[in-house]
């Protein structure tokens, strides 16, 4: 169904006007039913590029897309990727400065703490674009609930 280039409601096929704001639709719908008029990107490509770079891409994606398929991974992206880089950035600060002070067991387990979250934001990263490219709302347990509250009741 295709969505309202202003206010990114769904609309019926040939409609001049969108029900909830009254903007003017474009003639004929697309060919391809889950493309989007405003960016001209498809939900599924939208929502896999909310996790190319992080937080990043879903804060971008999140400010400018109405979609709430679309929304919910950049939603999803900004709380699973930003949490995962500021505990990066703590193990970082506790063990590798300590590290550098003389403790070396602590600088080793923040070693290999600070490679393991990279591993898992690596795993993370590849399984939610692909479930994103599949048009599939994966929900991960505790960020899809932040990711929920961060959309609000639209979902």
């Amino acid at each position: 169904m295709p969505h309202c280039t202003k206010c990114g409601a769904n609309v019926a096929d040939n409609t001049a006007f969108c029900p909830s704001c009254g903007a003017t639709q474009g003639g004929a719908p697309t060919s391809a039913p889950a493309a989007s008029s405003q960016s001209g990107l498809a939900e599924n490509v939208a929502g896999l590029l909310c996790y190319v770079l992080g937080w990043i891409t879903g804060l971008i994606f999140f400010l400018t897309d109405k979609r709430p398929f679309v929304r919910f991974h950049a939603a999803q992206s900004i709380v699973v990727f930003g949490a995962l880089m500021i505990i990066r950035i703590a193990i970082g600060m506790m063990f590798v400065t300590g590290g550098l002070m003389g403790v070396g067991a602590g600088f080793s387990l923040g070693v290999m703490l600070y490679w393991l979250i990279s591993v898992v934001g690596l795993i993370l990263w590849i399984l939610l674009m692909v479930k994103a490219y599949q048009g599939e709302r994966y929900r991960l347990p505790i960020a899809a609930e932040f990711a929920d509250k961060l959309v609000g009741k639209s979902i």
